[in-house]
């Protein structure tokens, strides 16, 4: 039996019925049938129950990396969605690709890239993505869906919605070439680098800014420091009515979208009373970042549910806010 605390960065989860690592799309491909299966990359978005999971686990484990790059059109480079996505920021800032370095050091693979949106520092990869070729469950056959059929918003996609369905095999992103930076959107970042919302930076400072906030949040994974056991931000910054959002108290921070007003989640935690480092059992809020919980000593899956479900009761009670997770929650459910 395969035990799914190793192949997640909470280090929690009971065993899997069954386990394959797929190597090859024909792996992923003559799997794809399982009645009960749970794809999974790098484990880091994941919180799996104490029970584990009974079913098939499919680790996707494919890889792969094609380039085609001219000074004039750009870089179009696909990547099997086995491939890891801090890795290959990094090889996009080494070899002037330009797009995707405020999303450096996000933990996981790019097969779970375009189904989460990842996002940081005013950048979502929805922005790059030409297209992903996936395979569709429903229909079982091989799909490639150009970026404007992929139903990006903020932390989701078609993919998210429609859960079970898609199994990511390919993504190809559209890059720039060159060796300065995006615009900067964010204004943490242009702190960070001493320039103006708007200006543009070199790659790699960006990408090393972007680290190092990164790492102060805890959001880098540590093997040796617990603080840093978590699945990111396990939260989803909440989008409000506006008639919500002008009931919080005027220091909030706020954000307008296209949908509502988007509110910080950890000004919303922090504001319900909780200080960075509280304890629940063996589960707690980073010492770093009030977004991240952790497996600070030998956390169960059900201590890291009691601690996110008193969190949510308590913004609640607070702001009339129920916060939503941004992370997978596998055989276990929110109050």
């Amino acid at each position: 039996m395969t035990t799914l605390a190793d192949f997640t960065t909470l280090r929690v989860g009971g065993q899997a019925g069954r386990f394959i690592n797929a190597t090859s799309e024909s792996e992923i491909l003559a799997s794809s049938a399982e009645r009960d299966l749970l794809i999974i990359g790098s484990g880091s978005d994941l919180l799996v129950s104490d029970d584990g999971y009974p079913g098939t686990v499919l680790k996707i484990a494919t890889s792969g990396r094609q380039i085609d790059s001219d000074a004039c059109s750009g870089a179009t480079v696909t990547l099997a969605a086995g491939e890891e996505w801090a890795a290959f920021v990094d090889y996009a800032v080494a070899n002037g690709l330009v797009g995707v370095e405020t999303l450096a050091g996000i933990p996981g693979l790019l097969g779970a890239a375009p189904i989460q949106n990842i996002g940081a520092y005013g950048s979502e990869i929805a922005e790059s993505v030409a297209r992903v070729k996936t395979f569709d469950r429903a229909t079982q056959r091989v799909a490639t869906l150009a970026a404007a059929d992929c139903a990006f918003g903020y932390r989701t996609s078609r993919f998210k919605a429609e859960p079970n369905r898609w199994i990511v095999l390919e993504v190809t992103l559209q890059l720039r070439v060159g060796s300065e930076s995006n615009p900067i959107k964010y204004q943490e970042l242009a702190d960070a680098l001493e320039v103006k919302i708007g200006d543009r930076a070199p790659l790699a400072q960006v990408r090393d800014s972007v680290i190092e906030l990164r790492r102060r949040k805890g959001m880098v994974l540590d093997l040796q420091d617990r603080d840093t056991w978590s699945a990111g931000s396990f939260f989803i910054n909440p989008v409000v009515d506006p008639v919500i959002a002008d009931q919080l108290p005027v220091d909030a921070p706020m954000w307008p979208t296209p949908t509502g007003v988007k509110v910080s989640a950890a000004w919303l935690i922090e504001g319900a009373g909780f200080t960075r480092g509280y304890r629940l059992g063996g589960a707690g809020i980073s010492s770093k970042h009030s977004l991240a919980l952790t497996n600070a000593d030998n956390a169960t899956a059900a201590d890291l549910i009691a601690l996110a479900n008193e969190i949510r009761s308590r913004v609640h009670a607070r702001f009339r806010i129920w916060l939503e997770p941004e992370v997978r929650l596998i055989g276990l459910a929110l109050e």
